[in-house]
């Protein structure tokens, strides 16, 4: 199996991939294989991939969750697209931390090829919105500046990277600034981007700057105790007005992931080819929900070959026949940490 492989846009091929996945995962990732004797699984009886078991997310703040030995067979920039630069060098293993607004301990993912993380979510933002040097990118993300560690501003730093317009960059609280430059980028009719945690960006709305109908605002979720937490149609309401946009994007991602799902209209998340969601039963984590129930959300991410590719979150969501999902809250025990911790 290679990079290529596990990130191919075929859908009909995830299966097979996953599967492959999963065994070796459940083979070599000490962590995942004391669970999976634990719940009694065979990983040999497993015959699709909506019947691998998914880890509990919890184990990223209690374990060392690494899968130990290489699965893939070629450089990880190697037929995949887009490509790192050709001076771009390899870097050391990261540490991507949740924010653990109130947990003592955070949850800690071990990385250590940063280049498949940035060729995924290349591939995955390219997929939904196209080349990143062709945007404008205005973050206003202050509650992820302030710490280390977040897998967040690793990719949003790469994005501003990329892009090839001087307005971009992060605005810890300048809103004042992140207007002028969203107004200057779009009087030139170039796409920009404005994405901010959602206190940050209720702020940014409350000025009610004018001048930015135009610009995609993306919200990641997460008041971070700065104010009260608000359903999803409450929020958007609220920015919507403000910025004077007439809908709001979304952005589902989380440290113990890879991949992120994106929203374009009323919070329904779709994932890329190598990403999918299953929603479990609340009173029996090895079931899945009927169709169309509200359960707890299971995320199988391919990418994340080097830790657990099969998790289960704390999320709460609803996935629709189409194969696109809601993100309703979180699970009442759950501890508020990180991404999206709207309910609606």
């Amino acid at each position: 199996m290679s990079y290529s492989a596990l990130l191919d846009q075929d859908p009909s091929r995830f299966n097979d991939l996953a599967l492959e996945l999963f065994r070796h995962q459940a083979r070599n990732n000490s962590v995942y294989e004391a669970y999976l004797k634990g719940i009694g699984c065979d990983p040999g009886h497993i015959r699709s991939y909506a019947e691998i078991p998914t880890l509990p997310i919890s184990f990223f703040r209690t374990h060392r969750v690494v899968t130990e030995l290489p699965i893939l067979s070629e450089v990880p920039s190697k037929g995949l697209e887009p490509s790192l630069n050709p001076d771009d060098s390899r870097q050391e293993e990261l540490i991507f931390l949740s924010s653990g607004s109130t947990s003592e301990t955070a949850s800690r993912h071990w990385v250590p090829d940063p280049q498949l993380y940035t060729n995924t979510f290349l591939r995955g933002f390219n997929q939904v919105y196209g080349k990143p040097e062709d945007w404008t990118f205005l973050f206003l993300l202050p509650s992820y500046l302030e710490r280390k560690g977040s897998s967040l501003i690793y990719m949003c730093e790469e994005l501003v990277r990329r892009s090839q317009q001087p307005e971009s960059g992060f605005f810890l609280y300048d809103h004042q600034d992140l207007i002028k430059r969203a107004q200057l980028s779009l009087s030139r009719c170039q796409p920009t981007m404005i994405l901010g945690v959602s206190f940050a960006l209720l702020d940014l709305a409350a000025l009610k700057p004018v001048g930015l109908d135009q610009a995609v605002v993306v919200e990641t979720g997460g008041m971070k105790g700065r104010r009260r937490e608000l359903v999803r149609e409450e929020l958007h309401a609220l920015l919507k007005a403000g910025l004077g946009v007439s809908t709001i994007h979304s952005e589902y991602g989380m440290t113990e992931l890879l991949s992120q799902a994106w929203s374009t209209a009323n919070g329904r998340f779709q994932c890329p080819p190598w990403m999918k969601i299953r929603i479990r039963e609340l009173n029996d984590p090895l079931s899945t929900a009927a169709p169309g129930a509200i359960g707890a959300i299971d995320v199988m991410d391919l990418a994340n070959v080097h830790s657990c590719a099969f998790i289960s979150t704390d999320d709460l969501g609803r996935q629709q026949a189409d194969g696109h999902f809601e993100v309703l809250g979180r699970m009442d025990y759950s501890d508020i940490r990180g991404c999206n911790l709207l309910m609606a």
